[in-house]
Parts: C-alpha cells; sequence; structure tokens
C-alpha cells in the first residue's frame, strides 16, 4: 500500500472510529438508532434548512431522500413539523428538545474521544495533527457522498 493511500485510510478509519464510538455513547444515554446524518441533518435544520428540498440541497441528496431522512429523526423525536405562520400548506422542520440535546450529547461525547486520544497519544501531537490538517483539509459542511458508510442514507431509505 502507497503512503498516500495509507494516510487516506488512517483518516477515513479515525473518522468512523469516533463516530462509531459516539453513536454507542448515544445509544447508552437514550438515543438509539441516532446515525451521523442524523446530527448533521439536524445541523442543517437549525441552519435554516427547514424544508425538505432545501435539505435535500444541504445535504447533496434528492428532496426524497431528504424526506426519508426527515421521517426518520421525526420518528426518533428530534424534529417536528409545524405549519408556517406566512403559508398554512407549508410545514416548516423544527428541532425539539431532544434533537439540541442530542446533538449537544453528541458534541460532548466527540470531545471525550477526543480527550482519550491525546492522553493516549499526547495533547501536543493530536493538537499538532489537528493543526496540520486544518490546513491541508478546510472544513466544509458533510454531504451524502461524505456519510456514505450509512447505508440507509446510501439507499435512499431512513
Amino acid at each position: 500500500m502507497s503512503r498516500g493511500a495509507e494516510l487516506a485510510q488512517l483518516l477515513l478509519g479515525g473518522f468512523h472510529a469516533m463516530t462509531d464510538e459516539v453513536i454507542a455513547g448515544l445509544a447508552e444515554r437514550g438515543h438509539p438508532g441516532v446515525r451521523p446524518v442524523h446530527e448533521f441533518t439536524l445541523r442543517a435544520i437549525d441552519a435554516g434548512a427547514d424544508t425538505a428540498s432545501e435539505l435535500g440541497r444541504r445535504l447533496g441528496v434528492s428532496k426524497q431522500a431528504a424526506a426519508k431522512t426527515i421521517a426518520a429523526v421525526e420518528r426518533l423525536g428530534y424534529v417536528e413539523l409545524e405549519t408556517d405562520a406566512a403559508d398554512a400548506r407549508r410545514k416548516r422542520i423544527v428541532v425539539t428538545a431532544r434533537g439540541r440535546e442530542m446533538v449537544a450529547l453528541g458534541s460532548a461525547l466527540f470531545d471525550e474521544v477526543r480527550a482519550r486520544w491525546a492522553a493516549e497519544v499526547g495533547a501536543a501531537e493530536l493538537d499538532a495533527l489537528q493543526t496540520a490538517l486544518r490546513a491541508l483539509v478546510p472544513l466544509r459542511p458533510l454531504t451524502a457522498d461524505d456519510l456514505a458508510r450509512d447505508p440507509d442514507l446510501a439507499a435512499g431509505s431512513p
């Protein structure tokens, strides 16, 4: 394996290791069934993607796939559909208190994983890695393609 391929594999493995651990932690704390796409969905909704069409654009998926994801997070109690005050025919997606709790808990769990990794390899080394990656890879919103590991999203189902 080339060094470049190894680096790519390690970066992807790091992403999956962190998200898998956070998902398990969320399940243990009363949020079973959460997938990475759910948190990104809630963040996109909070940032203004309050319709299936807009959410689809933000996540880089079809309106139908976005609607299925909305149905999934609605079943989990993370969003509600409210009538639009300006147009009673439209429904707006709103993140619930339970949804905000899950996102906050997920963020805290990511920080716990990072702290444990820092204890394992050294805080300065992990800080240097994160700084180097920030210089190489600009932060950007994740899309459905980034989350292709989620078989339900890839298949277009919740």
